[in-house]
């Protein structure tokens, strides 16, 4: 099996045909981990009534999900997304004791909000479509195509 035979890299290269203009690469990599944290933030804000777990749980299960799918595409790549799903949760649960719930859930939203607005002048600025226009996959895919931007950065292969 040669490197492009794998289907990580069948997904980054449709992905990164709708994601050319150096500014909407910019655009995404700030933008898409900022999606990625307020949605795993506002997952955490849901209670769970009725267990011990008051807040997180969806958040967690959602994670576990979503790693899974990453896992399978990359092992590597795996491995640096469980780290950022770590540090978003650490970062959830510091900010639900600090600030309160009600407040996390605030500050995700807004995050939320204008990181989906910033996507989409990126996209404006590109002339081409969301991704996930075509397939909600790419809706996973992003997050993982930034990581797979930051270990090319730093030397590493995925």
């Amino acid at each position: 099996m040669t490197a492009s035979d794998r289907l990580i890299d069948r997904w980054f290269a449709h992905y990164s045909d709708d994601h050319r203009h150096p500014l909407n690469q910019h655009i995404h990599c700030i933008a898409v981990p900022l999606i990625l944290w307020s949605t795993i933030a506002l997952l955490w804000c849901i209670p769970v009534f009725g267990s011990w777990f008051k807040t997180g749980i969806w958040a967690a299960f959602a994670m576990f999900t979503a790693w899974i799918f990453y896992n399978r595409l990359s092992r590597r790549l795996g491995y640096g997304m469980l780290a950022f799903f770590f540090f978003s949760a650490c970062l959830c649960r510091l900010l639900e004791a600090r600030l309160g719930i009600v407040t996390l859930a605030w500050i995700a939203f807004a995050i939320f909000i204008v990181a989906w607005i910033a996507q989409f002048i990126g996209h404006r600025i590109e002339g081409r479509k969301p991704s996930f226009l075509t397939d909600l996959v790419y809706l996973l895919i992003g997050p993982l195509w930034v990581m797979g931007k930051v270990y090319r950065y730093m030397g590493w292969r995925y």
